[in-house]
């Protein structure tokens, strides 16, 4: 039954395709070693590959708009997906022992088509969505991936009079680090936030030693809170560009609140900047 449904949704995409122009199909490498996620524009509906040593997992239940590809050694095939509002995404999918990209985000503009052809007629015209900020479109899609996904670095955390600041992940993509930050209010009164910021801390050398701090600044910031209520717990994510720091130097978050002294300095070692996921 798996094939028969494959085939036909192969044969109106083949006929589907003909009818435009020339498009040749994107190549998504992917092991037996690690997950690739895949990004969509809208939630996925029905996700198919054309050989059993390829696997692609999404929730069918929920409709989410990520899946999972993994593959087993053996020769390429293809991956056809078909979303919520019935936009098609077909890729060659390919098996590689040594992978480079682990996170594709996939813009509409990648479809090739619609299962339902759209009739236009004179007086309709449609236009494509444009993204006039494709960074943003991809921090968010990534940063909402990391908050759910269940990975941890280490562990670095602080407390102090019932708040709680953790990191719960760096992860580095593409060139920049992406810092999971979780708060949680274990006190009886909200915690009202007057600035989270990183920096980078040097000793120096001499007679009187002292510290020299440069604040990193994020490019985006995701899910950054304003309050934290009383038994509440926040996750946020923060985009900094990539950096390293030698063994002499280590990285400091800094929760400071407002109008209050429940203030909190995480310090993180060089191991973790230079060593993420």
């Amino acid at each position: 039954m798996k094939d028969f449904i494959f085939i036909s949704i192969f044969l109106f995409v083949t006929v589907l395709t003909t009818a435009q122009t020339s498009f040749r199909l994107d190549t998504i490498y992917t092991n037996d070693q690690k997950n690739v996620a895949l990004f969509f524009p809208e939630p996925i509906r029905q996700g198919i590959t054309g050989s059993e040593n390829f696997v692609f997992t999404y929730n069918r239940e929920k409709g989410q708009y990520f899946g999972l590809l993994q593959a087993k050694p053996g020769k390429e095939s293809n991956l056809l997906v078909v979303g919520k509002n019935g936009t098609v995404f077909s890729y060659i999918v390919t098996y590689k022992k040594k992978l480079d990209r682990l996170n594709y985000f996939i813009p509409t503009s990648k479809s090739f088509g619609n299962e339902k052809p759209i009739a236009l007629d004179s007086t309709i015209v449609i236009e494509r969505e444009v993204k006039t900020d494709n960074s943003t479109y991809y921090y968010n899609k990534f940063c909402s991936y990391l908050v759910d996904r269940k990975q941890r670095i280490g562990r670095l955390k602080k407390r102090n009079e019932g708040i709680v600041l953790s990191i719960e992940n760096i992860v580095f993509d593409k060139k920049e680090l992406y810092f999971v930050i979780q708060i949680e209010n274990k006190s009886s009164l909200d915690y009202d936030l007057n600035f989270l910021k990183l920096s980078v801390e040097t000793r120096k050398k001499g007679k009187k030693k002292s510290l020299q701090r440069l604040y990193q600044e994020p490019v985006f910031n995701y899910n950054l809170p304003s309050k934290v209520k009383e038994n509440e717990t926040v996750k946020l994510v923060y985009v900094l560009p990539k950096f390293s720091i030698s063994n002499d130097r280590r990285a400091v978050l800094e929760l400071n609140e407002k109008n209050g002294e429940r203030n909190l300095k995480l310090k993180i070692s060089h191991r973790f900047i230079n060593h993420p996921n």
